[in-house]
């Protein structure tokens, strides 16, 4: 009895290795000849950053579903939210992983769906090999080799995936085009989030010669071009000027061009994507937040992609959904609308009745929209008036839509392309009248005018021309005030349409030197913050260039300049409308525990300040010095991204800054010491009022306070303290978020602004370099105490130097010191001063 039982223990064990043995280990990155993959099997990079196998889009590699598409990709192995960076079988799916395989077929690696049918191959020469091996490579990379060769290692792919991207470019590769035969290769969208089949977006060098990218719709139609390259960068690409991530190249040799990129820190995990949304983005992944960091996009404007919404759809920017039909039409999928899938466009809801007399009551009418960008292939029409270009398009049946204006009849025929809704002041905007079925129109006020008496009929017509008359009046109103384009989107608005947007500027918002800030509605029902500048002596023409150039600088992290007023004295500026405020609400003015910053929130709040201010000072044609960084300049929108605002005033307030600044409430407590010694002011002062608000972040209290005993605290002298001799940190953190933080994050935090508020300028970081630390691409070592701090600790005295008599103390500070600087600064940012 126990000999049996041992021998079935013996058999267990021996069928339990053999079971081991035959899963799929990760630590294999090849298929080779005899080998297969199927099912949830995959191979994984040496170093295990990159995995291929079946994946279904928004599921993991391993789940099943039987009505789920499946496909072979590769994705990040180590990204938490599965990211699939090349798809072989994109536009034919399997449906069931199980029993299909990918193996080796008569020299090509091939993919067999279910049914046994190849749906994917590697299509190279029939010329047998000995040996095939097909290697998962560690940039993501997938590469066909012939296995034979001594030196397999370094000889060249006879197939890899990089020569066959689909949506995603990735560092190492390269994306170009073949001088002789002028094919190029293409980046192309997915159509939806779930469905990675060839979408109507691509990228792709010029295929006439020049070293210029285009971005195109259903491969006919550019939107967008990078400019050809010039000086080591892309012309219509600033950004690309001082970049600090990536290291880029474009090539021309062996009658090939093409360009490529790579990482200076090869840690950073980064992906450029030709998105479903028609834009080509750059991301980074931050490990931190779990989550893809948009580092670059374009086009900026979403619905400057170009039919977006697809026929009859019309695009109308920051609204949800982006995309929705004109009156009269529907959508022809709901459930591709639902995945943001709108291509297909729409499709009208009732036939047209072509045809039929005017005199008909049921022959076709024109609903008029108003302030619409145009569609595109019109046919241009000599008439003589509205009603001739009216009649001209009602009487023929293929046309869809008309527009008359300034004495100009253009018609359309067919699908209405690249609709956009516009505002009342965008200079592009214009009339369309589209054509409907009659039944499109509300009927309830026929037939009434029968059982009205004459008496009440007069004074129904009385009101009607009274009201045609207010109309002709507001009409008239409106076009003498509408704004006039100055550059790009840049509108110089009439005062008295301010003072009606804001209703006589009743609904204040805030206020400081600059100026007070007020709430108001532009004629579309878009919400704008309007500010009274106060104290401007500017001549109009100066005042005009300067706003003009702020309003050309956009980032994601800048607050958008809408327009501007300028008449004599009154000058105002007219931003876009931040929902949640400034940051100084959210930090130090909580009453309700339910709404406290959290921690996550805070950093990426730190991050998005420090990118936007990195653009202003590095990748605008001239630097832009703030010189008043501070939490109540810091807005917040709905998804609370921080937007830096009044960048560009000290430009417009020149000399008289210095007097605005002094001012201003809360401001002293944010100036550098150079602002009080007299010196030029640089970038790094920017860099001093940057660290000062860090520490707020931190504590969740204004740097000084006055405790209950009649003594002055100081935050930054605490946390210097707290950093230099490696004490709990935590006792530094906000009371209300109750401990819950990333130490290393709140570590991170406290030694950059410690370095940001050095007495020296050339020991304070750039902007740049500070978030590349934030971004975990740099380490930032442990900071010097600052000596204004050393020699002021735990006294109030030491908030002398912030002070407008304290220039002759502060003075004395500008001694070099032998302290280290921080391993993130490499290079001295000397930016020259803008104000």
């Amino acid at each position: 009895m126990e000999t049996r039982d041992a021998m079935w223990l013996m058999l267990y064990v021996f069928f339990l290795i053999l079971s081991l043995l035959s899963q799929p280990s990760m630590a294999v990155d090849t298929i080779f000849v005899n080998d297969s993959i199927s099912g949830d099997k995959t191979i994984v990079s040496s170093k295990e950053i990159f995995k291929l196998g079946f994946f279904t889009p928004g599921k993991s590699s391993s789940s099943s579903s039987s009505s789920s598409k499946y496909y072979i990709g590769i994705w990040y192995n180590k990204v938490s939210d599965q990211t699939v960076v090349w798809v072989a079988n994109r536009d034919t799916p399997i449906s069931n992983p199980s029993t299909s395989v990918l193996k080796f077929l008569n020299g090509n690696l091939v993919l067999l769906n279910e049914s046994s049918f190849p749906v994917w191959s590697t299509n190279i020469s029939s010329k047998p090999f000995k040996s095939l091996q097909a290697t998962i490579q560690d940039d993501g990379n997938f590469v066909l080799k012939d296995g034979s060769s001594n030196s397999s290692k370094d000889s060249e792919p006879l197939w890899q995936s990089f020569d066959f991207p689909t949506d995603t470019w990735l560092p190492g590769s390269k994306l170009g085009r073949n001088d002789i035969t002028k094919q190029t290769q293409h980046l192309t969208s997915w159509k939806n989030p779930e469905d990675p089949g060839s979408g109507i977006f691509s990228l792709e060098l010029d295929p006439n010669g020049t070293s210029a990218y285009f971005i195109m719709w259903n491969r006919t139609e550019q939107y967008w071009s990078s400019g050809p390259w010039v000086d080591n960068m892309f012309s219509l690409v600033p950004e690309m000027r001082l970049n600090y991530i990536y290291n880029f190249s474009f090539v021309t040799a062996n009658n090939e061009s093409y360009f490529t990129y790579s990482m200076y820190n090869s840690s950073v995990i980064s992906r450029f994507v030709m998105d479903v949304s028609g834009q080509a983005k750059q991301f980074t992944w931050l490990e931190s937040s779990k989550q893809w960091n948009l580092f670059w996009g374009q086009p900026r404007q979403q619905c400057e992609v170009y039919a977006l919404c697809g026929a009859f759809g019309s695009c109308t920017e920051n609204s949800s959904p982006i995309c929705s039909c004109v009156e009269g039409f529907e959508p022809k999928s709901n459930l591709e609308w639902d995945l943001k899938e709108y291509s297909a466009g729409c499709r009208r809801k009732t036939k047209l009745k072509c045809g039929n007399s005017v005199s008909n009551g049921d022959a076709d009418r024109f609903l008029l929209m108003r302030y619409m960008k145009l569609p595109d292939l019109s046919e241009s029409v000599a008439v003589g008036n509205g009603g001739d270009c009216e009649s001209l398009c009602l009487e023929n049946c293929s046309c869809v839509a008309y527009s008359f204006q300034n004495g100009q009849c253009e018609i359309w025929s067919g699908d209405l392309l690249d609709l956009r809704q516009l505002s009342q002041s965008d200079s592009g905007a214009r009339p369309l009248y589209l054509k409907l079925a009659a039944s499109e129109f509300s009927s309830r006020k026929k037939n009434t005018g029968t059982i009205i008496g004459v008496a009440v009929g007069s004074a129904v017509g009385l009101v009607i021309v009274l009201a045609v008359l207010v109309f002709l009046v507001m009409r008239r109103r409106r076009i003498v005030g509408k704004g006039k384009t100055v550059e790009g989107s840049l509108v110089a608005f009439e005062y008295r349409d301010l003072v009606n947007a804001t209703k006589n500027f009743s609904h204040k918002l805030g206020g400081g030197g600059f100026g007070s800030v007020f709430k108001g509605s532009l004629a579309d029902s878009t919400i704008v913050a309007v500010k009274k500048l106060e104290s401007v002596s500017q001549g109009e023409k100066q005042f005009r260039t300067e706003v003009s150039t702020i309003g050309t600088i956009q980032h994601v992290n800048l607050i958008r300049l809408r327009g501007f007023c300028s008449e004599g004295s009154k000058k105002l500026l007219v931003y876009d409308y931040m929902p949640n405020g400034s940051l100084d609400s959210h930090i130090f003015h909580v009453k309700n525990p339910n709404n406290v910053l959290e921690w996550k929130t805070r950093y990426q709040i730190a991050l998005g300040t420090a990118r936007g201010l990195a653009y202003l000072h590095e990748k605008c044609r001239e630097c832009i010095v703030h010189c008043d960084i501070k939490p109540e300049n810091i807005l917040l929108d709905a998804q609370f991204c921080p937007k830096v605002a009044d960048f560009g005033l000290a430009k417009l307030f020149g000399r008289e800054f210095s007097r605005v600044l002094t001012t201003m409430r809360g401001t002293r407590g944010y100036l550098a010491p150079e602002w009080i010694s007299g010196v030029a002011i640089t970038a790094k002062a920017d860099v001093f009022s940057y660290g000062m608000m860090l520490f707020e972040f931190v504590s969740g209290r204004r740097n000084s306070e006055q405790s209950e005993d009649g003594t002055i605290k100081f935050f930054p002298s605490l946390v210097a303290n707290t950093i230099t001799q490696e004490g709990d940190i935590l006792n530094l953190l906000d009371p209300k978020l109750q401990g819950n933080v990333d130490i290393e994050e709140l570590t991170k935090v406290c030694r950059v602004a410690c370095w940001c508020i050095q007495d020296e300028e050339v020991q304070r970081p750039s902007m740049s370099n500070i978030v590349q630390i934030l971004e975990g691409v740099l380490e930032v070592n442990k900071p010097p105490m600052p000596r204004s701090l050393l020699a002021f600790s735990d006294s109030h005295e030491h908030l002398v130097f912030f002070t407008e008599s304290s220039s002759s103390s502060s003075s004395n500070q500008n001694s070099k010191t032998n302290s280290s600087t921080p391993s993130s600064q490499t290079k001295s940012n000397t930016s020259t001063r803008s104000s």
